[in-house]
């Protein structure tokens, strides 16, 4: 209990590591370039925020073994609507990577996320911060819809590319005669991930409930 303990520390370590750089990199450059550092986001940020992604997918390997108490699903969910948007959508159009909407759900992905390793790791050491805790747990009910609204806008901004271009679209040969359109492909995702945004926020709810309750703020301050 103790290793993992100690494991899981260093993970949100270093996914806190890694969405700091990110999130200072981009006040910086924006405070110096202004709106001219919008356009290319992605290209100066985008390697970092790829490795931190692909380092999440480790959360759910942790749930699954039972060294993190969260809920399998929600996490799930979370996690594979940043995999899907920022390396199917965004990695795999150019054109799209030059986009403001781009920008604006890196900031939203890196202010939630700074918020909540910084949470982690103080729990793993039994601190319990009463502004953090609030601050993690009311934040994400205002953030998660707007990263949201972010993700289905970039997909929405992407169609038009994958219909040009036939990226992932299959058309398979005779006799099967079957072909998969990536874009309807994309519009049904969009229905899919409202829908899961809704289940997510409920979760939310649940979670600040049971961490921000009278009893659970009293047990903590003593």
């Amino acid at each position: 209990s103790f290793t993992m303990n100690i494991y899981l520390f260093v993970y949100d370590l270093m996914q806190f590591c890694g969405h700091s750089w990110i999130f200072t990199n981009m006040i910086i450059r924006f405070m110096t370039f202004g709106k001219d550092s919008l356009a290319d986001t992605f290209y100066s940020i985008g390697l970092v925020m790829r490795l931190c992604q692909l380092l999440s997918v480790l959360e759910i390997l942790h749930i699954l073994i039972g060294i993190d108490k969260s809920r399998l699903l929600p996490r799930f969910l979370q996690i594979t609507e940043r995999i899907i948007v920022l390396f199917v959508v965004i990695n795999s159009q150019e054109e799209v990577q030059g986009k403001y909407v781009v920008c604006v759900l890196f900031f939203l992905w890196n202010l939630l996320d700074v918020i909540r390793y910084t949470y982690n790791m103080l729990a793993r050491m039994g601190i319990y911060y009463l502004p953090l805790t609030w601050l993690n747990f009311s934040l994400c009910i205002l953030l998660y819809p707007l990263s949201v609204l972010a993700k289905g806008f970039a997909i929405c901004v992407s169609l038009p590319y994958f219909e040009s271009f036939g990226t992932y679209s299959i058309k398979l040969p005779f006799p099967l005669a079957f072909s998969i359109y990536f874009p309807y492909v994309l519009k049904m995702y969009l229905l899919v991930l409202f829908i899961g945004m809704c289940f997510i926020i409920q979760n939310l709810f649940s979670e600040r409930k049971a961490h921000l309750g009278t009893g659970n703020i009293k047990n903590k301050r003593s």
